[in-house]
C-alpha cells in the first residue's frame, strides 16, 4: 500500500472515530469524490443500512450536468440527497467528509444539503 493511501485511510478512520462518539444516534452523511464524479450516502450505522443515496451518475443529473467533477455537480448531488433523506424521514445527520478537506466540492455538497433541509 502506498504511503499516501495509508495516510488518507488514517485520516478517514480518525474522523469516523470522532463522529461515532459525537453522533448521538444520528445517521451519517458520507461523501466520496473521485476525479470524475461525486457520491453521497445517508448511512444509519446503528442498524447498518443506507437510508438515501445520490451521485453525479444518477440518470436525472447525468444529462443535466456538464461534468460530474465540479461544484455545480456537487451542489446538485447535495440537493438530491437531502430531498431523498427528508422523504425517508431523516432531518438531522452528522457530516462525514472522509479524508477530504471541507473545501471546494465537499463544501458545495454540504451547503446544498443544508439549504435543502438537512441539519448538521
Amino acid at each position: 500500500m502506498s504511503a499516501n493511501l495509508e495516510l488518507r485511510e488514517r485520516r478517514r478512520d480518525r474522523l469516523r472515530f470522532q463522529l461515532r462518539k459525537k453522533a448521538g444516534g444520528r445517521p451519517r452523511l458520507s461523501v466520496f469524490r473521485s476525479g470524475k464524479h461525486i457520491y453521497a450516502q445517508i448511512i444509519d450505522d446503528v442498524n447498518g443500512v443506507t437510508l438515501a443515496t445520490a451521485s453525479s451518475l444518477d440518470k436525472g443529473l447525468r444529462t443535466a450536468l456538464r461534468t460530474g467533477a465540479d461544484k455545480a455537480a456537487a451542489t446538485a448531488v447535495g440537493k438530491l440527497v437531502a430531498e431523498r433523506a427528508v422523504a425517508a424521514g431523516v432531518t438531522a445527520v452528522v457530516f462525514d467528509r472522509g479524508s477530504y478537506l471541507y473545501h471546494g466540492r465537499v463544501q458545495a455538497l454540504a451547503e446544498a444539503a443544508r439549504e435543502s433541509g438537512l441539519a448538521f
